[in-house]
């Protein structure tokens, strides 16, 4: 029989079990009074904290009671989560019972499955695309609800539906870790109204804003005497408002539909989770409606307002709807927003403000059948890059989290009493949402620099823009079908040369990138054997391919990136019969014409690359050795512009030594001469501009001599500074602002052996060129 000691030794660890039990009220993976199930937790067994030092198993158990009963219960805590990354989300199914003695259930199997990203994951904008599955929906499909809610509680649970196994939401992230959890509930499961939801899942993601990359200013023009209002159903005013407040509150949610969705593009086409950020301030919160109801202070997009110096009646008698082909000045209300838009942010010399404006005073006339007031543009220049589109939808678009599924399932027939439809493709509210949500966010395509392509959001896919926010989608008017399914292979997409394009635009920058490089330019070298040679400082990114009489790129060759798409190659050789190869057989033979991209936005075109690789790149030298002339800067096309060529003495005759470079210039390239040191020289252009030119010596006695030109040119030169052996860089002699920079710095095993381009009244074309 055994000892009584032990006997009640062993009934003082039962009642401190029981007393512990009774204080449980969750049997989630941490239990809520802060003490850690062991892995012996399936048997209803618990680790009781260790003993105080100095208490021995030999003490008295009268001893032990006591000190027992006199340790309080540790206070609640929330359930925490673990942190461990993983390639899918830590999954908890917790079923509701309560007590100790309750095993902890294995991972539901219907807890939600986040397909688009991963456990610990890295995101830079504030609106996340989400998308995933209620177990295999193959097996067995399920309808219900998916509800997304953060465990910090700031910002309140928002519900997404669930169809047919497949649900899509938007998460709402601040800087640092997001703790998020997802519940599923349908009415066609057990304990689906539950407190504690069954099916749950949970995420952890990290959010960090891109501050070193420029904004994405959104902005409301209005006329000077605008009332500051929009077209809008009877109805949708008395319910929610058409004024400047709701205008405001439906075009910042549209930002964050347009950010969230860019960013899930650039993901799938694994360019990164980049987007474009957008300039923000401390507002009180309008993305959900508790924000509204107690005033939550929030940093959220800004939306600038900004009034014209015309007024309503003046904007809406330009004739410039796009509905109306004979429209006369389709481009005048472009030019006035850029007015009005340059004279508000007052852009400083050499920088560039990217502004995306809704056009508030857009108007539909019913007795004219025409929009008023509104025009859809985007491209830019001067330091303003600019969209621009009218607000004749904005009265369907979601205001905050809450209405986006609303918004992008509703069938209301457009009543065009009071609003437009919109190209005869808004016969629904829904489809009105997309054509205005999506419409615009092609003309912020443009103001990217973004042309038109052969799909997608430069083309006019954006008529299925709601797919990318909904997994089930309505009847259409614009089809007459009565929709279904809609799943990632339905959704409209940015085209993947947008996406490469975005890639290298500082405005998509995010904080791993790499420093980004200075030199943006891209320069073309045609060599020996046909083959052309691409340089470019911060690396070449892609090719595009435009084969004669086609209006967009069907075909293109991407380059490495550094990001496990190959490394970064700064020098490239081009071959016709590599590009021919690409392709299709029957367009082989076709004319080709290059653009030619750098991984910092640089851009070079090659108008027919087998001109560019043929004889016609080529001459011989009066001493019989071959030269090649590089594509020429500038477009040569000044009135009475002649060409012009120089090949230095110094490259033929060895006995001539350069020892002086001077420039001609005033607000641009007139000309450049090369002087001997036996007093000859060789004049390129003219000796206009500034009286006796700018001299620039070179040191003779350590063998220097040129080795490239750093060139401003863009309809002509607008200025040029020579680089040497040495490392010296001269000053930019002309204009150094003017047009866009290059890099004329040969490739390795050449060298330079003269000039090449024309002249008028300035220089207006430049290249060189090169020999072995």
């Amino acid at each position: 029989m055994a000892p009584s000691f032990f006997a009640k030794k062993r009934a003082s660890f039962i009642t401190f079990r029981d007393r512990k039990a009774s204080s449980d009220t969750s049997t989630d993976a941490t239990a809520s009074n802060g003490f850690t199930t062991s892995p012996a937790s399936s048997t209803g067994a618990t680790t009781p904290p260790s003993l105080p030092e100095g208490l021995s198993v030999s003490s008295s158990v009268s001893n032990l009671e006591s000190m027992t009963n006199s340790i309080p219960p540790p206070p609640p805590m929330r359930p925490t989560m673990s942190s461990t990354s993983s390639k899918r989300q830590s999954v908890q199914s917790v079923p509701g019972m309560s007590g100790l003695g309750s095993p902890l259930q294995k991972p539901s199997p219907l807890a939600p499955r986040i397909t688009s990203i991963v456990e610990g994951a890295w995101v830079y904008q504030k609106v996340l695309s989400v998308y995933g599955t209620i177990g295999d929906p193959q097996e067995r499909s399920f309808d219900g609800t998916i509800t997304i809610s953060r465990l910090d509680d700031g910002f309140p649970p928002i519900c997404w539906p669930v169809c047919d196994s497949h649900f899509k939401g938007l998460v709402y992230l601040m800087p640092g870790p997001n703790k998020l959890r997802f519940d599923f509930t349908s009415p066609k499961l057990a304990n689906s109204n539950s407190p504690n939801p069954v099916h749950s899942s949970y995420l952890t993601l990290h959010m960090v804003p891109p501050l070193s990359s420029p904004p994405l200013h959104l902005a409301i023009l209005l006329g000077s005497d605008s009332p500051g209002t929009f077209d809008a159903v009877p109805a949708r005013i008395e319910r929610e408002g058409n004024g400047l407040e709701t205008a405001i509150r439906k075009f910042r949610m549209t930002g964050y539909l347009w950010q969230a969705y860019t960013a899930e593009q650039m993901y799938r086409n694994k360019l990164g989770r980049r987007v474009f950020r957008m300039e923000e301030e401390w507002v009180q919160g309008t993305s959900n409606l508790r924000d509204r109801e107690t005033g939550t202070m929030r940093s959220e997009a800004k939306i600038h307002v900004i009034r014209t110096t015309k007024t309503v009646a003046e904007l809406r008698n330009l004739d410039i709807t796009q509905q109306n082909a004979d429209a006369k000045n389709k481009g005048e209300l472009y030019t006035i927003a850029t007015e009005a838009v340059k004279e508000y942010f007052k852009p400083a010399p050499g920088q560039t403000q990217y502004v995306s404006v809704l056009l508030l005073d857009a108007h539909w006339d019913k007795a004219a059948q025409t929009i008023t007031g509104h025009a859809a543009l985007g491209g830019g220049g001067n330091g303003i890059q600019l969209g621009i589109f009218g607000s004749q939808a904005l009265q369907s678009y979601p205001s905050s989290f809450e209405e986006v599924v609303p918004a992008f399932t509703d069938c209301t027939k457009t009543d065009t009493n009071h609003v437009a439809n919109d190209c005869n493709e808004s016969g629904s509210n829904w489809e009105a949402a997309n054509i205005g949500i999506g419409a615009h966010l092609h003309e912020t395509g443009h103001l990217f620099g973004c042309p038109h392509q052969e799909n997608g959001i430069m083309l006019r896919d954006y008529v299925t823009f709601n797919r990318a926010f909904t997994t089930r989608e309505p009847y259409s008017t614009r089809t007459k079908s009565k929709g279904g399914l809609v799943l990632q292979k339905d959704e409209c997409t940015w085209h993947r040369l947008d996406c490469l394009r975005f890639k290298t635009h500082p405005c998509f920058a995010i904080p791993t990138d790499m420093v980004r490089s200075g030199d943006e330019s891209v320069e073309v070298w045609p060599v020996e054997n046909g083959n052309v040679i691409v340089t470019a400082g911060s690396g070449v990114a892609y090719a595009e391919i435009f084969l004669e009489g086609e209006g967009e790129c069907h075909h293109w060759h991407e380059f490495g990136d550094g990001n496990g798409n190959g490394p970064i190659q700064r020098q490239v050789t081009l071959t016709e019969l590599d590009l021919r190869s690409r392709l299709p057989v029957d367009k082989q033979r076709a004319k080709m014409k290059l653009n030619i991209k750098s991984w910092s936005g640089g851009n070079s075109t090659i108008d027919d690359f087998s001109l560019l690789a043929s004889k016609a790149s080529r001459l011989k030298l009066p001493n019989g050795q071959q030269a090649f002339r590089c594509s020429k800067l500038g477009q040569s096309a000044m009135e009475g512009s002649t060409p012009d060529e120089v090949v230095f003495d110094s490259a033929i005759h060895k006995t001539k030594l350069m020892v002086q470079v001077r420039f001609y210039h005033g607000f641009a390239l007139d000309g450049i001469e090369f002087f001997y040191e036996d007093s000859t020289s060789q004049l390129f252009g003219k000796r206009g501009g500034q009286p006796g030119g700018s001299e620039f010596n070179l040191d003779t006695r350590r063998g220097e001599y040129i080795t490239g030109f750093i060139v401003r040119s863009g309809f002509w030169i607008d200025g040029i500074a020579i680089m040497t052996s040495l490392g010296r860089v001269s000053q930019i002699y002309g204009n150094p602002n003017g047009g866009s920079g290059h890099k004329l710095l040969v490739p390795l095993g050449y060298r330079i052996a003269g000039v090449t381009g024309s002249c008028a009244a300035w220089v207006d074309g430049f290249g060189v060129i090169l020999i072995r």
